[in-house]
C-alpha cells in the first residue's frame, strides 16, 4: 500500500488491521518521508519511487503483489506498470491526481505552478494550507488519524517535502497508457464516491483513466482519505476487488 503526499506507511493502519486478518498488508515510510533514510531531495523522481516499492516488495520476501496506492501513492503505482509489470499481480490506483489527463488540465497545472510560488514567497506552511484547500477532505476525517502517524509526519515534516520537491513532478506525471496496456498488467481505476460527487480533480482522472486502459472503474465510500475515518466500508471494497482479480 503505497501513501500519498505527505504520507507514511500509518496512512493506512486502520484499513490494513482489518486486511491483516487475510492477507500480508506491506507499508512503509516512502522515500523523503518520516522515518526514511532516503531523504536527498535533489534527487526526487517518480520513477525511483516506482523502484523503491519494488525493492520494500523484495526485502520482505516477494517478487510480486497486489498494489495499493492512493493520491501520489497511486501515480506510483501507475508508473509500475510499464516499468515493473513483473512485480504487479494487479493494482488499485485511488484517486490519482494525474492531471494531465483532465480536459483542464492547465488550470490545474497553473494551480500547483501557483502552490509552489506561494511556498517560496510566504513559506511553506502557508502554501500548504493552499493545496489542502483543493482536496476539500471532512474536517471529521483528521479526528481518526492515527496519533503516533500524525506525530512522525509533523515532527519530519513531510509537507515541506511534498510542496517543495515532490508535487511539481508527480502533477506533470502522464501515463504510458498503451505501454501499460502492452504489458497487460491488471489495473482498477477507484475513487470515493463524495469525491465524485464534488467532482474534484484527484476523482474526476478515475473514469477518464479506466476508459483510456480499457479496465474497471470502482467506487469506494467518502472521500479522498475515506481510510482514516470509514476503514469498515473502505476494506469491504477493497478486499472485494481483491478477491475478484485473483480469481
Amino acid at each position: 500500500m503505497i501513501s500519498g503526499g505527505s504520507g507514511d506507511a500509518g496512512f493506512f493502519s486502520n484499513g490494513a488491521d482489518i486486511l491483516a486478518d487475510e492477507y500480508q498488508v506491506i507499508t512503509y515510510d516512502r522515500r523523503g518521508n518520516s522515518r526514511s533514510t532516503r531523504n536527498d531531495p535533489q534527487n526526487f523522481e517518480v520513477s525511483q519511487q516506482a523502484r523503491d516499492v519494488v525493492a520494500v516488495m523484495q526485502a520482505a520476501g516477494h517478487q510480486s503483489a497486489y498494489v495499493f496506492g492512493n493520491s501520489g501513492g497511486a501515480i506510483f503505482a501507475m508508473e509500475m506498470a510499464p516499468r515493473h509489470p513483473q512485480a504487479v499481480k494487479a493494482m488499485v490506483i485511488h484517486e490519482p491526481p494525474v492531471v494531465q489527463v483532465l480536459s483542464d488540465s492547465k488550470k490545474w497545472l497553473s494551480f500547483f505552478a501557483s502552490v509552489y510560488r506561494t511556498s517560496f514567497k510566504f513559506g511553506v506552511q502557508v502554501a500548504s494550507f493552499k493545496f489542502n484547500l483543493s482536496l476539500s477532505i471532512p474536517f471529521s476525517a483528521f479526528k481518526s488519524v492515527p496519533k503516533d502517524f500524525q506525530s512522525r509526519v509533523t515532527e519530519a515534516n513531510n509537507e515541506s517535502f511534498l510542496i517543495s520537491h515532490e508535487m511539481i513532478p508527480s502533477m506533470n506525471y502522464q501515463p504510458e497508457i498503451e505501454r501499460i496496456k502492452q504489458n497487460g498488467v491488471k489495473i482498477i481505476a477507484a475513487a470515493g464516491k463524495m469525491t465524485l460527487d464534488k467532482g474534484k480533480y484527484y476523482g474526476r482522472t478515475a473514469p477518464i483513466l479506466a476508459e483510456k486502459l480499457g479496465c474497471e472503474m470502482v467506487i469506494f465510500p467518502g472521500h479522498h482519505l475515506s481510510f482514516f475515518d470509514m476503514p469498515q466500508g473502505w476494506v469491504v471494497v477493497l478486499r472485494d476487488v481483491l478477491h475478484r482479480v485473483s480469481r
